[in-house]
């Protein structure tokens, strides 16, 4: 399994769909095995959380400093 692959699918997921944001902040495990679709081992699921949670935080920052650059 890419874990990369599937910490990109599940960012995706939570950036898009409302629902699965709410669960992934609520249960960020089960969050995760719904949209992978798969039970996953505790250290697998584990690393993609950290991956998603991580990816979603750059992504934040990434959004925030754009914003600024249109300001000035």
């Amino acid at each position: 399994m890419d874990i990369k692959e599937q910490i990109n699918k599940v960012v995706e997921k939570v950036t898009k769909d409302d629902a699965v944001k709410k669960l992934f902040s609520e249960n960020p495990v089960q969050a995760v095995e719904k949209v992978i679709g798969v039970d996953l081992p505790d250290d697998v699921v584990n690393q993609v959380v950290q991956g998603v949670k991580a990816k979603v935080s750059v992504d934040k920052v990434a959004g925030a400093a754009d914003f600024l650059k249109k300001l000035f």
